[in-house]
């Protein structure tokens, strides 16, 4: 499948959106196509699926999912679970940002497949720094699989 360098950002908190968008327009220096931002898990998993009102977006998957872990109606464990479970999508980098230090979280975060746990910083400074850097590292500096073509696995 066709990798894009678009970043997937699933969090439900209006602030947090508005601010991560800001710092990953700066890390990626415009290298990304699209910031596409989901307020729930389930939407999350439309966008991924290709379904509902995603069933015709590009076919390609983004070069990374930022998942915050408290979402409405399917949780971000449920997606990362799903998302890693999916031969399609299994590759899909996910970094688990989010404001839980909880070591339940972190470690269930894990067990499911998490690329990287990342907690959110309290000071708008170190926040902008972190996503910034996060969004520069997975769609400039790392280099994806090479994934061959697979018909899209049910989410």
């Amino acid at each position: 499948m066709t990798e894009s360098r678009d970043i997937l950002l699933v969090e439900d908190n209006a602030y947090d959106i508005e601010l991560a968008v800001i710092a990953l327009l700066k890390g990626v220096c415009g290298r990304a196509h699209e910031i596409v931002t989901c307020r729930d898990g389930e939407v999350a998993l439309d966008y991924l699926c290709r379904r509902g009102s995603y069933h015709d977006r590009h076919s390609g998957h983004p070069a990374v999912v930022l998942l915050d872990l408290k979402l409405p109606r399917v949780d971000g464990f449920e997606v990362l679970q799903r998302i890693k479970t999916n031969t399609d999508l299994s590759t899909v980098p996910v970094v688990v940002l989010t404001s839980s230090r909880e070591p339940s979280d972190i470690r269930r975060s894990y067990d499911f497949g998490a690329n990287a746990y990342v907690v959110k910083p309290m000071s708008f400074d170190d926040y902008m720094d972190v996503v910034c850097r996060v969004g520069y590292f997975w769609t400039t500096v790392n280099v994806p699989p090479v994934v061959p073509a697979l018909s899209l696995q049910p989410c």
